[in-house]
């Protein structure tokens, strides 16, 4: 029946299927192969439905919302200036800059592919510009937007919490270590590679000029306030702060900034609609599939080939990562949580694992994998974005991935660079 199932997927995915087509007919496939009546298959129906049925998935399309409306509005620029001016100076400033904005934005919009296009689009014409090379250029900006997946709010984590029934708010707070983390490093590369390549840097800022642009991002700094701040005072669930972020993004742009005309919501309204129709397409038949495999027993089979209940914690870490970096370079991230997570969860309460910890580490390798070659989501969104060839676009992403990776590794040996601020807020 795996099998089976398997070779469906893999068939239609290359005949070229959305996503959300071969995973429904591999699900419809699975509940035939069980039941062998086509009358069940309203089960099936059922099980989708329960799938999109948990109030913690209303935050996915507030976030989403909230992101289209600044990318569209002037809050994304406003961010963009104020790290400019403080760091372009510096050698490999402007690298340094991108990765910074990348993490300010992933924490307003917790979405990668929103970050490439908001952060990306204004940025890579003036690096350019600056003298870095365009391989350079395009794998940073999609490799930093990974930080986006771990710095709060993430869609990831989300998703992630409902399903494994994990506290979304600990779950939000263990991420901001390693995206941090993920922004120094990447900084580092980028001055060395600066120095390296001979990049001029930019003209330095004056004080007024930084205290100008800091007041101009006042406004727009709210945004990591309001969801840090609201959920660990107490004052909202991150269901809340999300639906809060909305009526903070509408009251920026609409009233304060004025860069948005009221008849553009219904566009932005729109947007927000198609792609959260998508998200929750694939998030029912995600939650159909993982019942499928899960009544056929393939998950207890597939560990028990590979041993991992004999494994240690730090072994089913490293299988736990391994499985979700190459799935993710191949299917959409939403798809790789939804189908492993229920898989893995039996073997990460048997040996005892802090659940918080497991989601962090599968947000990170699900967000390395979707910059990663043959098909990482966000490779195929600089495609789209900045119209460059496949190679030009993956040319340049090696060293980030092995910091990635290395950072990955220092997870699972160092829990505390996650668990720290989660154990200082709740324990």
């Amino acid at each position: 029946m795996a099998l089976t199932i398997f070779l469906i997927m893999v068939v239609l995915l290359l005949l070229g299927f959305p996503m959300m087509i071969p995973l429904l007919a591999a699900t419809f496939t699975g509940f035939m192969m069980l039941f062998g009546d086509i009358g069940k298959t309203d089960f099936m129906v059922q099980q989708i439905m329960a799938g999109i049925r948990p109030a913690s998935l209303i935050a996915v399309p507030m976030f989403i919302l909230a992101a289209d409306i600044m990318t569209r509005g002037q809050s994304a620029g406003r961010l963009i200036d104020m790290v400019m001016k403080f760091v372009g100076h510096v050698k490999g400033g402007l690298a340094v800059s991108t990765a910074t904005a990348c993490t300010l934005f992933g924490a307003v919009s917790g979405s990668t592919q929103a970050t490439v296009v908001a952060v990306g689009s204004p940025l890579r014409p003036r690096m350019l510009k600056a003298g870095y090379k365009d391989s350079f250029v395009l794998a940073l900006i999609i490799n930093a937007s990974d930080i986006a997946f771990l710095i709060p709010p993430s869609i990831g984590m989300i998703i992630y919490g409902v399903i494994s029934s994990t506290s979304i708010a600990e779950l939000f707070i263990a991420g901001i270590g390693p995206g941090l983390l993920l922004l120094v490093l990447f900084s580092a590369y980028s001055m060395i590679y600066a120095t390296v390549k001979g990049v001029p840097t930019e003209p330095k800022a004056s004080w007024g000029e930084r205290l100008a642009s800091v007041r101009r991002a006042v406004w727009p700094l709210g945004f990591p306030l309001i969801i840090v701040g609201g959920i660990y005072g107490g004052v909202f669930s991150p269901t809340e702060a999300a639906a809060v972020c909305v009526l903070y993004a509408v009251f920026l742009e609409f009233v304060v900034f004025r860069s948005l005309k009221w008849p553009e919501m219904y566009t932005i309204a729109k947007s927000t609609g198609l792609i959260t129709a998508v998200v929750f397409i694939l998030v029912g038949a995600g939650a159909s599939f993982s019942w499928v495999i899960s009544f056929a027993q393939v998950p207890q089979q597939i560990l028990a080939s590979i041993g991992i209940t004999e494994m240690g914690p730090h072994g089913v870490l490293a299988v736990i990562s391994i499985a979700f970096f190459i799935g993710c370079m191949f299917v959409d991230p939403i798809v790789v949580i939804l189908i492993l997570v229920p898989i893995f969860a039996p073997v990460v309460k048997s040996v005892g694992l802090d659940p918080v910890l497991v989601g962090t580490i599968i947000t990170l390798q699900v967000a390395i994998g979707s910059a990663t070659p043959p098909f990482g989501c966000d490779i195929f969104t600089a495609i789209a974005i900045f119209k460059r060839p496949y190679i030009d676009v993956i040319r340049g992403i090696f060293p980030f991935t092995v910091i990635l990776l290395c950072v990955s590794a220092a997870l699972i040996f160092f829990p505390q660079i996650a668990l720290f601020l989660r154990d200082l807020a709740f324990r």
